[in-house]
């Protein structure tokens, strides 16, 4: 997949522990900084966001709403773990991690066992099929885990009555599930929040709509983060509905700039687009990988939170970068993102979903 790491010391990473509002700070009152294409960095606050975008872009946000994924869980002797459910497969199979609870958090069970049963809250089973994605090996360690669930309700009714928000070791306390929320979210599902557009309020998206930014939604399911292994992404559910896809199109002939928000909104975006660059409506499983060897067709800019310095998200960013520069419309020298990862830490930026935030412009 090529490179897809940063440069940087991932001790000088300050993660975010809390949701802003906890720390005095409304939503959309967190850091910005923003990359250009010709090498420039500025930083501001996120609701300057209307004076950064121009009459005429288009920002596409996911209306995907996060669940309660992670159940207490219990295997056949008694240990109790953590189940995470990911993401819904095709003929209603999940795939699932199972973690196990340590003094510094939950970290990935590696040590399941195909066939496994875990008893779940009400009755509830969960039984492991093979690893996620399969090999060909049932005895291979694996983080993730195919799984049929036998519940005594519909999957969501479950997680919303015995679930909990996915919570990791970096923030340090329980959060309700309105603070995994953005206002984007119309159709639950996402196993961890899509955060990019989490700092968005609805007086913030009046004034962009007032100053002519279009605003369209997709929806794709997020599952599980890669933060332990640094996995490339996997199969996630996605629907791009035919306004959007419409908007996107004409957006484009007009000489707009269509900004995704998030890695997954360019993910379903870049599914349903050509390689003449048309996007179509679409939906279904998408296991697209976007990198430098296959560039992004229809995007032209970049909403998002700020990334572990391994993480996958990082292809993606970096082959939105090469597709500019390949444009000629990227003319700095030296690594924008790199240079960029650098700036945030030495201005105190702080990581994941409840952090600060990175806008790439062309």
């Amino acid at each position: 997949m090529g490179r897809t790491g940063l440069l940087v010391d991932p001790g000088l990473v300050r993660h975010a522990t809390a949701p802003p509002e906890a720390r005095g700070l409304q939503r959309d009152r967190v850091k910005l900084m923003i990359s250009y294409g010709d090498g420039r960095i500025e930083h501001c606050r996120f609701d300057d966001l209307p004076r950064l975008l121009r009459d005429g872009d288009l920002l596409i946000v996911n209306a995907s709403g996060t669940v309660k994924a992670s159940l207490p869980a219990r295997r056949s002797f008694g240990t109790a773990l953590e189940l995470h459910l990911s993401t819904l497969l095709p003929g209603g199979l999940w795939a699932v991690e199972v973690r196990d609870s340590t003094a510094e958090g939950s970290k990935p069970l590696r040590l399941a066992l195909a066939g496994e049963v875990l008893a779940l809250p009400d009755g509830g089973r969960a039984t492991l099929l093979a690893p996620y994605p399969f090999f060909g090996d049932l005895f291979t360690p694996s983080r993730l885990w195919s799984a049929a669930l036998e519940l005594p309700v519909g999957v969501m009714s479950f997680l919303d009555r015995h679930g909990s928000p996915i919570r990791y070791g970096y923030v340090t306390q329980d959060w309700p599930i309105s603070c995994y929320q953005t206002i984007f979210a119309t159709e639950p599902g996402s196993a961890e929040m899509p955060s990019a557009g989490r700092p968005f309020t609805e007086a913030l998206v009046q004034r962009l709509r007032n100053a002519g930014v279009g605003i369209a939604p997709i929806v794709l399911h997020t599952g599980v983060s890669s933060l332990e292994d640094h996995e490339p992404p996997y199969e996630e559910w996605f629907h791009v509905p035919r306004p959007t896809a419409d908007a996107v199109n004409t957006t484009r002939r007009a000489g707009g700039r269509v900004v995704a928000v998030g890695t997954t909104s360019v993910r379903a975006i870049e599914t349903t687009t050509d390689e003449l660059g048309i996007t179509h409506p679409g939906r279904g499983w998408t296991d697209l990988i976007i990198d430098t060897r296959r560039p992004v067709r229809a995007v032209d800019g970049l909403l998002t939170g700020l990334h572990e310095p391994q993480a996958s998200h990082l292809s993606l960013i970096r082959a939105l970068i090469q597709r500019k520069k390949e444009e000629g419309r990227r003319k700095s020298d030296g690594d924008i993102l790199e240079r960029s990862y650098e700036e945030a830490i030495g201005r105190d930026y702080l990581w994941h979903e409840f952090g600060d935030s990175h806008l790439l412009l062309p």
